[in-house]
């Protein structure tokens, strides 16, 4: 018998979760294992956990946004000669808005469990988590930056580009095609997705002198979240990035690559390629070959070992994901923090522009 917890009750038990693991953090975190702070990422410790001889360690660099990011140089018997790593963010507000989103135990999880099945994808020299503080660190290959374009919002996917994305996109879901772990949940089936529609309503209040967002199709959308996101949701399912904007896509020997896996989810494809090319791409660009990109990633995913994606469904499912980019965009912009602003409001752009061009909620309506 499965027994069905209300998903209020979820949401209570999993904001508890995340306050008990913060609070803990800061009351005993320094008897566990996994360390708190970049200082205490020794010589010894990364010895332990990369499973490789390190003498000496130096900071690089770093910053900051939903994890700590640093990169730190090292000196050892056979180690890289620096390395990227990832740890909770420093303040409390963000911390918790990671453990509401499972971000670190997601990303330790998916190196450890998924990511040799997969290219385009940098190296893990080892990872951590602590299930009692929500503490995680996760060692990264320090890619290239004369091997490697990065881009941003500001800094669009061109067309050619955006091949290779759908191309590489269409073998991650080819390659976990109706085989997803029991770990890895849909966007819907987050109990977080209370929140949502709420939070759709205060962003679209902050924005609202600064862009341009439709009324009715934002009401919409926050009072029908819940309901949208099944229906986005609903179908064959894969596993997916999950957040496979322009800041976390990368170029290297003309391939294409993706970076913070700490959003990985299940779904059906169209939420992935919608929310992608949205953001990735401008607007016009993406109005005048999405089209085409569609038919590349479904001979691609093909190709890979997937199905036979029939032309029109992918389409129509492309139009009604166009939702999860608008609603994502709107939601970092508005509640700051997350991105730069200027990158964030350009986001939200295209996402309002893709919704009214894919006329994405008369769909909705219509099948809901």
């Amino acid at each position: 018998m499965v027994i069905r917890v209300p998903p209020a009750i979820g949401l209570s038990a999993h904001l508890l979760q995340g306050v008990q693991r913060v609070a803990t953090d800061a009351v005993a975190g320094s008897a566990r294992a996994v360390p708190r702070s970049v200082a205490a990422l020794d010589a010894d410790y990364l010895t332990r956990l990369i499973g490789r001889t390190v003498t000496s360690v130096s900071v690089i660099g770093g910053d900051a946004g939903t994890s700590s990011r640093t990169r730190l140089a090292l000196a050892g018997r056979d180690v890289p000669d620096s390395v990227f790593v990832k740890m909770p963010a420093r303040t409390a507000a963000t911390r918790l808005m990671g453990e509401l989103g499972r971000l670190g135990e997601t990303e330790v999880r998916f190196y450890a469990e998924l990511s040799a099945e997969l290219s385009g994808v940098p190296r893990c020299y080892g990872s951590a988590f602590d299930g009692l503080t929500g503490r995680y660190v996760v060692v990264l290959e320090d890619l290239p930056a004369d091997e490697c374009e990065f881009l941003d919002t500001l800094h669009p996917i061109d067309p050619d580009k955006a091949s290779l994305l759908v191309e590489l996109l269409a073998r991650l879901h080819a390659t976990f095609w109706n085989r997803a772990p029991g770990w890895v949940y849909s966007a819907s089936q987050d109990d977080t997705t209370l929140l949502t529609g709420s939070l759709l309503k205060t962003s679209c209040r902050r924005l609202a002198e600064r862009t341009s967002i439709p009324a009715d199709d934002s009401r919409f959308l926050a009072e029908r979240y819940r309901a949208v996101a099944a229906l986005t949701d609903a179908g064959a399912h894969t596993v997916m990035h999950g957040d496979a904007h322009p800041g976390n896509v990368y170029f290297r020997n003309g391939e294409a690559g993706l970076l913070d896996w700490q959003a990985v989810r299940r779904g059906h494809p169209g939420r992935e390629l919608s929310y992608s090319l949205i953001t990735g791409m401008t607007t016009d660009d993406r109005r005048t070959h999405q089209r085409a990109l569609l038919d590349v990633y479904r001979d691609a995913l093909a190709a890979a070992g997937g199905p036979e994606l029939d032309r029109d469904e992918l389409w129509l499912r492309y139009r009604q994901a166009a939702q999860y980019a608008f609603t994502a965009t709107v939601i970092t912009a508005g509640m700051g923090g997350m991105q730069d602003e200027g990158i964030a409001l350009e986001g939200v752009r295209r996402g309002v522009a893709a919704l009214e061009d894919l006329d994405t909620v008369s769909v909705l309506r219509s099948q809901l």
